[in-house]
């Protein structure tokens, strides 16, 4: 099963380093990590998918509990999170396929971001299954470099006061 956590964490140097290398060295592997500042300067926000049954997430609860700068991890799985991944992709097109490309950049809701003679560079975010159809119809075009984002997620609605330090 697929799980979707949040860590709410300190902001702070070496918190990543911290938590990825405490996940790695116990054998949990990361699919997809994400984290940035949130809403409040003084913490982060680390966004991460593992899978694995509930035992597998319990076992990854309790590790990350134990660190001193993890401030609260939810398992958001279960609650209908927003999710999102964002990526940009080179694709070497010849003039005559600029149309064809640009295209399917519009009907997926992405940007042509750059722009040379022999190349786009074109931002798609959304579903994980988005960017991957996506990368999928770009294959034909000669994909030059690739880079993705991890998962980034929060839970549907307001969230109540008292819930984030």
């Amino acid at each position: 099963m697929r799980h979707v956590l949040s860590a709410l964490v300190q902001n702070q140097p070496g918190v990543l380093a911290h938590v990825s290398g405490m996940l790695a060295s116990r054998g949990f592997n990361i699919d997809s990590l994400a984290v940035g500042e949130t809403e409040k300067p003084e913490f982060s926000r680390m966004t991460f998918v593992v899978k694995g049954d509930d035992r597998v997430l319990e076992q990854v609860r309790k590790q990350l509990d134990k660190i001193v700068s993890v401030v609260r991890v939810d398992d958001i799985s279960g609650e209908n999170p927003v999710e999102r991944d964002l990526m940009l992709i080179k694709v070497g097109v010849e003039a005559t396929k600029r149309s064809e490309v640009a295209l399917l950049v519009e009907m997926f809701r992405g940007r042509v971001v750059d722009i040379t003679h022999d190349t786009l560079m074109i931002e798609i975010s959304g579903q994980e299954s988005k960017v991957q159809a996506f990368i999928d119809l770009m294959r034909p075009f000669n994909i030059l470099e690739l880079a993705r984002t991890g998962r980034i997620a929060l839970v549907r609605g307001r969230v109540e006061s008292g819930e984030t330090p």
